[in-house]
């Protein structure tokens, strides 16, 4: 309740051009002027820039959005070696792409940053909105020694750190098989895993992740299933964010790469799902499906119950999964 009621006067705030009274807020949300002020003082912790005049109310001036630094990333990281090279860029077609071609020149764990992405994309080529300043759009690159079919369930480490990361930020984010993450209903960040092989061999693996920090308003055809942090009231503090992340994936990528745990990644993926025990739609080359969810396998992939009873497994590359009425 308190999360929504910061997201409510964050909102409020948003759509005024001039000041709003305590007083008014508290009676558009039924609590008190305590609390109000309470939620004020949060979002000015998070960014929000709120001129506060006594008597006369709250008023939005601005949002933190200035450039990613690295400096200030560098200086609160607290990893081995995810993270710890890092490259920022103004402006890249696609930080995956990037990496992908300038593989030999990365280290292992080195960290691609970009202000924008002029030509982002998701899983089965979707574009994905990454204008400047508005989100953190980053690669990391990896240079396991694993066989290629354990390449796919690093999308699920990814998932599983980024909801690690923002429950320690105060933030109920959940997961939507196999790489949305999902707050209040509508997707907040997207992750994009894709690899360079030659044979049986990994030359690198990169996982893409997109996330919508700053954006105050969507293109009206995913304004209903997008949202972002600053949208919610949440934490919009780009080198924060960044830097958790990373050291919860670290963790949890080391301990798969070292020793095929995968418990703490398949605990987080189950327990905030956000398909499992549902009726879902399962789309394949155009053709939907109704499903129930059952859960997810070791692998990572999905388990459903199909329409005539039969249990089956989802491979990620192959399908979009919605929900029976939307998106999820």
């Amino acid at each position: 309740m308190a999360r929504d009621n910061r997201a409510k006067i964050a909102e409020i705030l948003m759509n005024s051009d001039n000041f709003i009274s305590g007083e008014e807020i508290s009676e558009k949300l039924g609590i008190s002027r305590a609390a109000v002020w309470k939620h004020i003082k949060t979002l000015k912790e998070n960014g929000y820039d709120i001129e506060s005049v006594n008597k006369v109310g709250y008023r939005l001036k601005s949002i933190n959005n200035s450039s990613f630094s690295p400096e200030r990333f560098l200086s609160i990281l607290d990893t081995e070696f995810i993270g710890r090279n890092i490259k920022c860029f103004d402006s890249l077609e696609s930080t995956n792409k990037y990496v992908l071609e300038n593989s030999e020149n990365l280290e292992d764990g080195s960290v691609v940053i970009a202000e924008e992405q002029t030509g982002g994309r998701g899983r089965i080529g979707k574009p994905w909105k990454s204008k400047s300043g508005e989100g953190i759009w980053m690669s990391i690159v990896l240079k396991p020694e694993i066989p290629l079919n354990k390449a796919p369930f690093i999308t699920l480490i990814s998932g599983a750190a980024l909801v690690d990361a923002f429950r320690n930020m105060d933030v109920d984010a959940k997961i939507k098989w196999p790489n949305d993450i999902i707050l209040n209903g509508k997707k907040l960040c997207g992750i994009l895993t894709e690899m360079k092989a030659q044979v049986e061999r990994i030359e690198c693996i990169t996982t893409g992740v997109g996330i919508n920090v700053l954006t105050e308003e969507f293109p009206e055809d995913i304004r209903k299933k997008a949202t972002s942090l600053f949208i919610e009231g949440c934490l919009t503090d780009r080198e924060k964010i960044a830097s958790e992340f990373m050291k919860s994936f670290e963790r949890m990528y080391k301990a798969y790469i070292e020793k095929d745990d995968r418990k703490e990644v398949l605990d987080i993926c189950t327990e905030n799902s956000v398909l499992i025990g549902k009726e879902i739609r399962v789309i394949e080359r155009g053709e939907e499906k109704y499903a129930i969810c059952n859960g997810i396998d070791v692998d990572g992939n999905l388990i459903v119950t199909d329409e005539n009873g039969h249990r089956k497994t989802i491979f990620s590359g192959e399908v979009s999964v919605r929900g029976k009425n939307g998106y999820i």
